[in-house]
């Protein structure tokens, strides 16, 4: 759909100028722990999925640091190649990336002997979104395939204010977020 990656390289640049735009004191205080509406969502003991960052995606290692101390095991998603499905494999340590590997994509993953896991919450990236929960991703569907296999997790987006747009070219198989946290709020999405 031309309208939609049209709407990729837009949102892609405008993350890239915002997160060019902040000093560095301010970036290293912005997603240091989860709201305590989406902790609650993370039961203790419980596995949380989300993604190692890269480029100007919301970071996610504070947030995995805290999970961890928390008492939540981590995962990431692991790609065995470009064409296949995405799955979630353990994390054991956020501060110890001696466990990971370059993914097909270019993001960090779990190695292949780390064991496979299914997490009840998954932290999403995403290009944009809407306050009631569309959200707009990278463009392989990864996220969404998994999802609809996976209804009984909850998806979290993870963004910058500057992600957030008034409407969004959906499709039947997009699915919606149940909330997303920005560094200013945190919007409920789709309940």
């Amino acid at each position: 759909m031309l309208e939609k990656e049209r709407l990729r390289e837009e949102m892609r640049q405008r993350r890239r100028d915002h997160v060019a735009s902040l000093p560095t004191s301010t970036s290293a205080l912005l997603f240091m722990r989860p709201p305590a509406a989406i902790a609650k969502l993370a039961p203790e003991g419980g596995c949380v999925g989300l993604y190692h960052a890269k480029g100007a995606e919301a970071p996610t290692a504070a947030y995995a640091g805290w999970l961890y101390e928390n008492g939540r095991t981590l995962a990431l998603p692991w790609f065995a190649d470009p064409d296949a499905a995405m799955t979630f494999r353990s994390w054991s340590n956020p501060w110890d990336e001696d466990e990971l590997e370059s993914g097909p994509f270019g993001a960090l993953q779990p190695r292949q002997d780390c064991p496979e896991m299914s997490p009840a919450l998954v932290l999403v990236p995403l290009l944009a979104f809407t306050e009631d929960g569309e959200r707009l991703g990278q463009g392989g569907g990864h996220y969404d395939r998994w999802l609809a296999v996976n209804p009984q997790v909850t998806a979290i987006g993870l963004a910058w204010d500057c992600q957030l747009v008034d409407a969004l070219p959906t499709e039947l198989h997009d699915c919606k977020l149940r909330a997303i946290v920005t560094p200013t709020r945190q919007f409920e999405g789709a309940q």
